[in-house]
């Protein structure tokens, strides 16, 4: 059984050191785990008790098979295990999901990129998680695997169906995200990172935008947007992509957008930013990208 969210342990209690997804996933079938690979967020919201965890922490930081990236002719596959640093420096990523690599670029510090990994980004379920916006934008599936009793089970989630609201997710207690997977994308792909904050990494995010299209005959098509740090949870742009798609880029249009876009988005006043400020930032974004797309 998982813990009561007022029952919030001072130290972990048991430590499962698992070397393959079978000894994980029987580990979490138990109900009281806790997953670690980088530990880059764990310990921080452990310690300042920003949620609740169960008192077996099930290290999976040894299964090489999460630390892959498998590049297909029709769909790449990355392991929960692989790291921001990983991604950065693979060249092949580089050419078929440049944002991707540029999210992971704007990614803390490169000690950190160096421990952090994609599965962790997703699962801790950050409204402003720096990867998850590409990721929306490639229209990722999150595989999630449990022990039924008798073998893995897996099932894919898409990203935008993942995230139910800030820090939550519909991954279950049993279950273990253990790859982020795509389709290729194509060549040469029109595509777009921006993060704001008054350091380019080392910051969370006051408001992220991936955009990401191609363009044919002057049209824009496969139009997508997404965004971090405007909502309870990163978010698609739906309408703003149906208005743009298959349309050619005008000024009259883009105006469109930008105002469509506004009203797609809630943004909250904080500590980072107030809401006003974040709209701003956010129809600026979309404006250099449908500049950038139009140059392109």
């Amino acid at each position: 059984m998982a813990l009561p969210q007022n029952q919030i342990p001072t130290a972990f209690e048991a430590f499962v050191n698992a070397t393959s997804i079978d000894e994980a996933c029987k580990a979490l079938a138990i109900g009281d785990g806790t997953v670690v690979a980088g530990g880059t967020d764990l310990w921080v919201q452990k310690d300042e008790a920003h949620k609740t965890f169960g008192p077996r922490l099930i290290n999976i930081s040894n299964i090489e098979e999460l630390a892959r990236i498998e590049i297909g002719r029709d769909r790449i596959r990355l392991g929960a295990r692989v790291t921001m640093s990983d991604i950065l420096d693979n060249g092949d990523l580089g050419d078929i999901a440049p944002a991707l690599c540029e999210a992971a670029n704007k990614f803390a510090s490169p000690q950190i990129r160096n421990a952090a990994t994609i599965g962790g980004n997703v699962a801790n379920a950050s409204p402003a998680a720096d990867a998850v916006v590409p990721l929306l934008c490639l229209d990722a599936k999150i595989e999630l695997s449990k022990w039924d009793g008798k073998k893995i089970s897996t099932r894919d989630v898409p990203a935008d169906a993942f995230f139910s609201a800030p820090g939550q997710s519909v991954l279950a207690v049993d279950e273990l995200i253990t790859a982020i997977s795509f389709e290729h994308p194509g060549t040469n792909p029109i595509a777009r990172f921006f993060k704001s904050g008054p350091r380019p990494a080392l910051e969370i995010a006051i408001v992220s935008l991936g955009f990401s299209a191609r363009l044919a005959g002057g049209k824009l098509t496969n139009v997508r947007i997404a965004l971090g740090a405007v909502g309870p949870t990163p978010v698609r742009a739906r309408k703003t992509e149906k208005l743009l798609e298959g349309q050619r880029l005008t000024d009259d249009l883009k105006a469109a957008a930008l105002d469509t876009l506004a009203d797609e988005i809630s943004p909250i006043d904080d500590v980072r930013g107030s809401a006003w400020y974040r709209q701003h930032l956010a129809r600026t974004y979309l404006q250099e990208a449908l500049h950038d797309a139009a140059q392109s």
